[in-house]
């Protein structure tokens, strides 16, 4: 194997030997007496997440990697190798859990430091029940925690004392931090991340379509591989922040984080705050200046900038001359830092790009072009730092009143040093990428909300949500949406999956084409791998929000304090022009979503807090000690797990192509290793994998889970009449027989009109991701529910079966599901049930479409309605049997109101508002 290196330094990373060149270095490297055995050389470099699963020889995916990139340098020790440097090792040697007696004491020292306050430990210690029985080794909280804090540590806390020269502060400017290249090597070497990390730019095409998904797939990862020495490494920084207040009393203490991850790691890891994939780096100094009300901001975000540049110094010069570190497998590795995304709300990223507040951070719009639908050209960082550089040649930059009326004459906020200003390769219009929980959430809840508020009114708007069916896994608002001030990032989507279908008829349609047009772009935004057909798609979606706008301007849906406004002058607005293009430069807008900086303000602000003495003049280096204390027995416990089984610290790379039910990267490594172990791992847990006892589609695609035990285990026929109200179930279950019979040739005596049932009142579907066929997703659940106490009207829900008719032609319809039932036979029977009779079955009750996406296209969503039969019954709704196998999806239907919503409303006819699943079901 050969060994290709070059890199700007002529010291070799394994024996540190001068060399005159590169290319001696490389000679040295892979000559037959190198300091670095050919034994040694990796054998396996994980997959990507876009190659995972597929094989060139029967899979539509292709694709490579950069051929400058991902080069090996020797072998060096990995975040756990390095646990074994610490002083106390040769204690562990004889006792794994020194400084604790065994690993009983451990765990009870794990638990009172994670979950008891330090009076609480105190009392527990002192607790009569210790006089009989033996004591733990640490006597007092004191020492308790002293012991953990003795715990290995890599990345040590600081705390530097600021002083701006001139102004003063009315207390002393402390900021607390750690070195942040320290903190990415800690990442980088994490053997929990073995098989969840990336080292090369690749490009990925499906069915001859580019495909971008996590940062490596991407056109900026290309980029900057192009211009790094032969056989770097690309460790893309990826920083989040934002301020949150600890105290919810008026002029409360405020905290403000600066968070730190790369982007090798999966998006899926990171994605997840309990997977440790995220790491906290600093503090900000929340100062307040001794000056006019003024100048109080503009100090403020100098002072941010000049703490950040102070906590990412090492990172900014490992990006420009790189650094030798080891990855994961102990391989060490040429590594450049660039800075590729900054996740923060848009008032922080204004505050980044040093640009005024009436203008967009990102491009070159003003005020009065936002929601013109034009995409302006990027307002580049050295743009910004010409114009900087242009007043600072007139103004003294510290002459706060000249400079800042200067600055604001050209859109700048009078920031004179922004921290990115010396990051190599680093754009505040490229790192400043959309977030979909801020720009797209939280703007749709703003506005678009808001503005069907006003048109529909907020008791009709209401009444459409509170009578919409109730179904597992979906928020049922059972007092409406209006009245709701702060909701999750979940609660926005199922908002938004059924607005659309709830209001038609009581808005105009070119109102409804608008916002469907909107919120179509905001599912698109969120797909977790994109193509040039996605992004089409999301373009065009964008264009027909712009095009029908003026429809709100014409109800008069926006307003503000003075009445109607008739512009579109909304920041977030402007912002979603440039999704697109960040996309293609940084990968998918998921990766940097919001929602885990919002869940790290509280994982590493508010539950910190509350553990503290919340003094107002020390809680931040409290809460740093917690939260190092944290991080140091998350990191310990795994290590002392392997260490005491004497498993290996190299998480070997996994070449098994397998489903996957979790993304946990401990607990996968664990449980390969150590099964007997898992429950020793916290966070995510797999998803149940109904696939592997579950019963099965024909093609396998999709799996069903019914419990052990019916809710129902012998009802008559009569019963099911009575329990279910369905008069014509003897009839469906006849045809049912007669037409298996025919096509299977298995006959059968048995007969249904005296037989028995099990009955069951929901199962479970499971389904591969659409866009992640290796990713198993959580069950969904579909009731059945017969009338009674808690349904009066019963709940059951609608599904797409697939129906094979007489001439053997399959066909698709929407059907609601009355009935889950199985025949059974009495022990003393000597029959035997066909196979057909041998398998769970459904009494449906079928749908038929009355209107195509094309007949409403302000709504494009198929409409149904309820199919009725004639016969010595009366009038009744068309039902059926099927095998429970032939259903295929959930679908959710929304009643269609009208222009007011009946107090007694009529179910005859439903729309779907799952429209993508509809329409997939209808191109199968």
């Amino acid at each position: 194997m050969l060994i290709r290196a070059c890199t700007f330094t002529r010291l070799c990373p394994n024996c540190s030997g001068e060399f005159s060149s590169i290319e001696a270095v490389v000679l040295h490297l892979n000559s037959q007496s190198t300091c670095w055995p050919h034994n040694s050389h990796p054998q396996h470099s994980p997959v990507p997440p876009g190659l995972r699963g597929s094989h060139p020889s029967t899979s539509d995916t292709t694709g490579h990697f950069h051929p400058r990139s991902e080069y090996v340098f020797g072998l060096g020790k990995n975040l756990f190798d390095r646990l074994q440097e610490d002083q106390y090792n040769y204690r562990r040697e004889v006792n794994t859990y020194y400084p604790f007696h065994d690993e009983g004491e451990w765990e009870l020292a794990r638990f009172l430091v994670e979950n008891l306050n330090q009076t609480q430990i105190d009392k527990f210690l002192k607790l009569k029940w210790f006089n009989t029985r033996p004591k733990p080794s640490f006597t007092s909280k004191d020492q308790l925690l002293d012991w953990m804090d003795a715990l290995p540590c890599f990345a040590e806390w600081k705390v530097s004392n600021l002083e701006f020269t001139g102004y003063k502060t009315i207390c002393p400017i402390q900021l607390i931090w750690r070195d942040a290249l320290e903190v990415v090597k800690q990442l980088f070497s994490d053997p929990v991340f073995a098989n969840h990390i990336t080292f090369q730019p690749h490009i990925v095409n499906v069915r001859n379509q580019r495909e971008y998904g996590d940062y490596m797939s991407t056109d900026l990862a290309w980029k900057i591989q192009d211009c790094l020495p032969l056989g770097a490494t690309q460790v893309p920084i990826i920083l989040g922040s934002d301020k949150t207040p600890v105290t919810r009393t008026t002029g409360g203490l405020e905290m403000h984080p600066i968070f730190i991850t790369i982007g090798n790691l999966d998006s899926e890891v990171r994605s997840k705050a309990t997977l440790r994939a995220w790491r906290c780096i600093a503090y900000m100094p929340i100062a307040k200046f001794r000056v006019h009300p003024d100048y109080q901001t503009i100090l403020q975000v100098q002072l941010w900038h000049k703490c950040v540049d102070l906590v990412c110094a090492n990172l900014k010069l490992a990006a420009k001359t790189g650094c030798f570190m080891p990855d994961p497998s102990r391989f060490i590795r040429y590594v450049f830092t660039p800075l590729v995304a900054h996740v923060c709300d848009l008032p922080e990223a204004s505050m980044i790009a040093v640009v005024s507040k009436n203008v967009s951070p990102i491009t070159m719009a003003l005020q009065e072009n936002f929601g013109d639908g034009v995409f302006y050209p990027p307002r580049t960082g050295q743009h910004t730092l010409q114009l900087i550089c242009e007043i600072s040649k007139t103004t003294d930059v510290w002459d706060l009143d000249k400079f800042q009326k200067a600055a604001k004459a050209v859109n700048l906020s009078g920031v004179h040093m922004p921290y990115w200003h010396d990051w190599i390769y680093v754009c505040p219009s490229v790192f400043l990428a959309g977030k979909i929980l801020h720009t797209c959430l939280n703007f749709f809840a703003d506005h678009p909300l808001n503005w069907t508020k006003e048109v529909v009114g907020k008791p009709e708007l209401d009444a459409r949500f509170i009578a919409q069916h109730k179904r597992v896994g979906t928020r049922h608002f059972t007092k409406g949406i209006t009245h709701v001030n702060q909701m999750t990032g979940r609660e926005h989507r199922d908002i938004q999956r059924t607005i659309v279908a709830s209001i038609a008829g009581a808005a105009l349609p070119r109102f409804i084409r608008t916002l469907h047009a909107l919120i179509e772009f905001i599912y698109l935004a969120q797909n977790p791998v994109h193509s040039a057909d996605t992004l089409m798609s999301m373009a065009q979606a964008l264009s027909d929000f712009h095009a029908f706008k003026d429809a709100i301007i014409e109800a008069q849906a926006r307003r503000g304090k003075k009445g109607s406004k008739e512009d579109f002058f909304i920041p977030k607005l402007e912002l979603l022009q440039s999704f697109r293009g960040t996309v293609e430069r940084l990968g998918t807008l998921m990766q940097f979503t919001a929602d885990m900086t919002e869940r790290l303000l509280i994982t590493h602000c508010k539950d910190l807090f509350v553990r503290t003495n919340r003094r107002a003049n020390n809680f931040v280096e409290q809460s740093v000690r917690i939260l190092n204390r944290q991080e140091s027995i998350e990191l310990y416990n795994l290590y002392v797990l392997l260490h005491s089984h004497g498993a290996s610290l190299v998480n070997v790379i996994s070449t098994e192509d397998e489903a996957v039910t979790t993304i946990n990267p401990a607990l996968s490594w664990i449980s390969r290793i150590l099964p007997d172990e898992t429950h020793s791992v916290h966070g995510p847990q797999p998803v149940c994998n109904h696939f592997l006892k579950g019963i099965l589609s024909g093609d396998a695609l999709t799996a069903f889970h019914l419990t052990l035990t019916p809710d129902s285990k012998s009802l008559s026929p009569t019963n099911i009449h009575s329990v279910y109200s369905l008069i014509d179930f003897d009839h469906a279950l006849s045809q049912f027989i007669g037409c298996f019979s025919f096509s299977t040739s298995e006959h059968t005596r048995w007969d249904h009109r005296y037989g028995r049932f099990s009955a069951w009142k929901k199962f479970r579907l499971q389904l591969h991701s659409a866009f992640q066929p290796r990713l198993i997703m959580p069950s969904r659940v579909v009731q059945a529910y017969p009338p009674g106490e808690s349904f009066p009207l019963r709940n059951c829900d609608n599904v797409l079966v697939n129906i094979t008719g007489d001439n053997g032609q399959i066909t698709t319809r929407v059907a609601q599901v009355r009935l889950i039932f199985q025949p059974n036979l009495p022990c003393a029977s000597n029959l035997v049930l066909p196979s057909y009779l041998s398998c769970p079955l459904l009494y449906i009750q079928y749908y038929h479409f009355v209107a195509s996406p094309n007949d409403h296209p302000e709504l494009a969503m198929w409409t149904v309605k309820r199919s009725y039969v004639e016969d010595q019954h009366g009038k009744h709704r068309c039902g059926g049997v099927v095998p429970l196998t032939s259903v295929m999806h959930a679908v959710e239907l929304i009643p269609e109101y009208g222009e007011k919503i009946d107090e007694k409303i009529s179910l005859a006819l439903q729309r779907c508002s799952d429209a993508s699943t509809l329409q997939w079901g209808a191109k199968q």
